[in-house]
């Protein structure tokens, strides 16, 4: 279930960057949909986690990957890390290849050549830094140099368990990803909100991106745009039950 148990922030769209450059567009990845004859399809897609050191990134992955929370002291990633996920989406095996990136300047440049290969960019913020919020808009210039012209970027506002400590609103995320016309998720990697419910949209939405190619139909925006609506009416339902 694509449910949440708190409220988070919504968009109105995926941004799907449109734009012509030859540097990056002349080999733009596939979505690596592997269609077999068999009644179980499986496609793979590469997810890349992006954002200042110390916004969770790590924590968010290990949360969904293995449901559990890195607790104790805080310790950086170096360089590039990855792990491998399957989920069932529509009764398709979805393999989301996940990179974890490093957050500080010095490994931007590494960071930089994997941007052309992936199909989604999910970008971390701590409610509690406003640096690594004000950094967001380098985050998205940098986006825009490298990855390809049809990337599927969302705007994850996470640590929102911390709501004593908070100083980035939900008021301040929403209006950053208006401009910037990108999905706004709000998410804890300590309590798991949201967290599975942001993968499998992205899933979701690349597999209607991978459709949309051969049928022309929704664009994968309109899809995680209808996902979030629904999971945050779903909240909304859920809490008229709770305190009728």
């Amino acid at each position: 279930m694509l449910t949440a148990s708190m409220p988070y922030s919504m968009g109105t769209q995926t941004r799907i960057y449109k734009r012509t450059n030859p540097n990056t567009d002349m080999n733009r990845p596939l979505s690596a949909a592997n269609n077999n004859q068999n009644n179980t399809q499986q496609s793979t897609f590469k997810v890349m986690l992006l954002g200042d050191s110390g916004v969770g990134k790590t924590c968010l992955l290990v949360r969904f990957k293995d449901d559990t929370f890195l607790s104790g002291s805080f310790i950086a990633t170096v360089g590039i890390d990855f792990r491998n996920k399957t989920i069932l989406i529509n009764d398709k095996q979805v393999k989301l290849q996940i990179y974890d990136t490093a957050g500080q300047e010095r490994f931007r440049s590494v960071t930089h050549s994997y941007y052309r290969d992936a199909n989604a960019l999910l970008l971390l913020y701590d409610v509690t830094s406003i640096t690594s919020f004000n950094n967001v808009r380098v985050w998205l210039s940098d986006i825009h140099e490298y990855a390809h012209s049809d990337v599927i970027v969302i705007l994850i506002a996470n640590k929102v368990d911390k709501t004593t400590e908070r100083v980035v609103t939900r008021e301040m995320g929403e209006k950053l990803a208006r401009e910037y016309d990108v999905t706004h998720i709000e998410t804890s990697a300590k309590t798991g909100l949201n967290v599975e419910f942001c993968f499998k949209a992205i899933g979701q939405a690349l597999l209607q991106q991978v459709d949309s190619t051969i049928s022309n139909g929704e664009s994968p925006s309109k899809t995680l745009s209808n996902l979030v609506q629904l999971n945050d009416q779903s909240h909304k339902r859920t809490l008229c039950c709770s305190f009728s």
